[in-house]
């Protein structure tokens, strides 16, 4: 996520993450923040405490990934680990349809 965003957040890339927490700590936000800062995420990251952008995206895995265009629309997600080739393809796919 790190590398996409370095690469492509100048082209229109804009990556948020989500943190729908697993277990009571990390539900707290200033040891979401810690580690945001620990692991130098340079993109925003909201905490979903209350797990309302997880089921309105009717996930069910830990992590999921989804590329959602302009209006809004999801275009391309996955699920698990794996699959950078396929991500990175379909990120450039949807920033070269951007004006």
């Amino acid at each position: 996520m790190r590398d996409w965003h370095n690469q492509y957040s100048d082209q229109g890339l804009v990556i948020i993450g989500v943190h729908s927490p697993e277990f009571n700590h990390e539900k707290d936000p200033d040891n979401v923040r810690k580690s945001i800062e620990r692991l130098d995420v340079p993109y925003p990251v909201v905490l979903d405490n209350d797990f309302r952008t997880w089921r309105s995206y009717k996930n069910r895995y830990w992590p999921s990934l989804y590329l959602v265009d302009k209006r809004g629309t999801i275009r391309f997600w996955h699920i698990g680990e794996g699959a950078y080739t396929e991500t990175e393809e379909a990120i450039i796919k949807l920033l070269d349809e951007t004006p």
